[in-house]
């Protein structure tokens, strides 16, 4: 989960894993797997850190990358 701010400056929490993308237009628009649009305040560079960061700490990413590793074997 990530926490981001909506545009109205309310706070809202987001399930990183439910991300399907994200576009500046200037502001950030992320959209969820199931075609839901949701804009935030931060940057789409911020946003995509936080995510990255909740995937390390969630192991996500280990997983992946020990993953690909044994694949050659």
């Amino acid at each position: 989960m990530v926490r981001l701010t909506r545009m109205n400056g309310k706070p809202l929490v987001i399930n990183a894993l439910m991300i399907e993308m994200m576009e500046e237009t200037p502001d950030t628009v992320i959209t969820l797997i199931n075609g839901k649009k949701i804009m935030v305040l931060e940057q789409e560079a911020v946003v995509t850190e936080m995510v990255e960061q909740f995937l390390k700490r969630i192991g996500a990413v280990q997983a992946t990358i020990k993953s690909a590793n044994t694949e050659g074997l």
